[in-house]
């Protein structure tokens, strides 16, 4: 039977993917999404080749082969429905068309993963409305919200990341209720996870999260490991077996040499770009980043909701572990334990990390789950009320920041100089903005077709129509003898000097809600 409360979470559901999906297509292009589709290219040509010859030495000798491509085999049906549509509607190049259609594929499966984030919390609680109302503050969360819209990396993994989590669960369930562990369920896992893994190679870390599945559901049950593992014997080599083939066959630089993977992750782990990001004011380098800049970012970038769940634990740890539900108390630890031995391993490998915590994205939800259902266990008035507020205020923060919620950060961040204190537009989403904008005061003024234009590395993706074909770095712009020029700067390059003797013509920003001050992304500048 189809409930009133149902039908509505489907609605939501359903007029949040299509509104999802149009923002997504209409939104400007991240500095990544060049080198993940060269990486795509790469790959795919490697791939070609040594089917065809036995040898790739081109992706072998190709600098960021280790960079994983999975979720191009998923995006790629998008980029074909919706290319030329990105193309009519955006006034862009088609080689930035092809890019900004694959935002579609990001949106939607984020969509997915809110479903699997609803299975999780109602196998948590047990409570419906309580699992609805946690889904919809993860999927309206402007930081998450905002990255669906076009990141091509941290969004997939976090949502692969997610329902590996939920069939990992029907398992471990499984084996609480001592049934034998169906190969389906095996099968679903084993290709979830080399599929998360082909995402990025950081994906084997999930094995922590099974490895602290399993130690809990021991402590809780009294299971015989030998007699567990005779049980499943022929499943559990199916499963592994399986495992390893899904995993040679989605990384094709695995296929001349299977052990590229241990390569893999010790080249990922210390990612040679030691990119400083502004931290509380300080310029905190990938390569050697101390211990606070995880718990910085995180106390900036939770909701205030979740931050109090976080603290409310010791008035309701006796509650959650003196539950009936033995099950609850499994999957709550899981979640609680998780997140926390994964960032000790990040500070103690000295992992590089930089842009926030896109690196760590993927344990946000896992504290959402264990932080709201604290609120929810001390008090469900408090939660729900709490939660209506919340939303409210995330709908608001949408619409204030957009396109730029992906720069999202609470409102204890609002009593600091935001610019002066962290990272703003580091995807560099403003140039679609920017080259509307210089396309607006071209029309004001006789200018020649040759005229330069300094920016970012799709400063012409948003100029396919016009007579503009002159397009160079903002880094060259000190040698640049000749004028007039246009010039913006957005990425990093907003922390740059001014150029010299320029008229300022466009100010990018946004402002948050309740905060007076304006947040400029980017700038444009006519040079005379």
């Amino acid at each position: 039977m189809i409930t009133k409360e149902n039908y509505l979470f489907k609605i939501f559901i359903t007029i949040y993917l299509f509104i999802g999906i149009y923002l997504s297509l209409s939104t400007g292009i991240s500095h990544d999404e060049y080198h993940e589709q060269l990486n795509w290219e790469k790959n795919i040509q490697g791939a070609i080749s040594f089917l065809s010859t036995g040898e790739y030495e081109n992706l072998i000798n190709y600098i960021d082969k280790y960079h994983g491509i999975g979720f191009h085999y998923i995006s790629i049906p998008f980029q074909k429905l919706f290319n030329e549509i990105v193309y009519n509607i955006n006034d862009i190049s088609k080689y930035g068309s092809l890019l900004v259609a694959k935002h579609s594929a990001i949106f939607f499966i984020f969509t997915i993963s809110g479903y699997f984030y609803f299975l999780i919390n109602f196998k948590i609680s047990q409570d419906l409305l309580f699992s609805k109302v946690s889904t919809i503050i993860y999927l309206l969360y402007p930081y998450l919200f905002g990255h669906a819209q076009f990141n091509l990396k941290d969004i997939p993994f976090l949502s692969f990341w997610i329902i590996c989590s939920y069939f990992f669960l029907n398992i471990i369930e499984d084996l609480y209720l001592d049934k034998k562990i169906k190969i389906k369920s095996l099968l679903f896992l084993s290709f979830l996870t080399a599929f998360l893994i082909s995402i990025r190679i950081s994906g084997l870390i999930i094995f922590i999260q099974y490895f602290i599945g399993l130690i809990t559901l021991f402590n809780f049950k009294k299971l015989k490991l030998n007699n567990l593992i005779s049980k499943n014997i022929s499943n559990i080599f199916i499963s592994i077996f399986l495992f390893l083939i899904f995993i040679y066959i989605l990384n094709p630089i695995m296929w001349h040499n299977p052990f590229e993977i241990i390569s893999s992750l010790e080249w990922m782990s210390k990612y040679y770009h030691d990119t400083c990001t502004l931290t509380l004011g300080e310029c905190m380098k990938a390569l050697n980043l101390p211990s606070s800049y995880y718990f910085i970012w995180l106390f900036f970038k939770l909701p205030i909701i979740v931050i109090l769940g976080i603290f409310l634990f010791p008035f309701c740890e006796n509650r959650i572990f003196n539950n009936k539900n033995i099950l609850t108390r499994i999957y709550y630890l899981l979640f609680l334990i998780t997140p926390l031995i994964i960032i000790l391993i990040f500070i103690l490998k000295d992992v590089a990390i930089y842009d926030e915590i896109r690196h760590v994205m993927f344990l946000v939800p896992l504290i959402f789950i264990t932080s709201l259902f604290n609120i929810y266990i001390f008090n469900k008035k408090l939660f729900y009320s709490l939660s209506f507020l919340t939303l409210i205020f995330f709908v608001l923060e949408n619409i204030a920041l957009k396109p730029y919620q992906y720069t999202w950060l609470n409102s204890f961040a609002k009593f600091t100089n935001i610019e002066k204190n962290f990272e703003i537009d580091y995807w560099g989403i403003s140039n679609k903005n920017l080259q509307k904008e210089l396309i607006k005061d071209s029309k004001t003024k006789v200018l020649d077709k040759n005229i330069c234009i300094f920016g970012d590395a799709y400063t012409k993706e948003f100029l396919s129509n016009t007579n503009f074909n002159c397009f160079k770095k903002y880094s060259e712009i000190d040698a640049e003898e000749s004028r007039p020029f246009y010039a913006y700067k957005n990425v990093r390059n907003v922390k740059r000097s001014d150029p010299k003797d320029c008229e300022l013509i466009w100010n990018e920003g946004y402002n948050y809600t309740f905060y007076k001050r304006k947040i400029s992304t980017a700038t444009l500048w006519f040079c005379d």
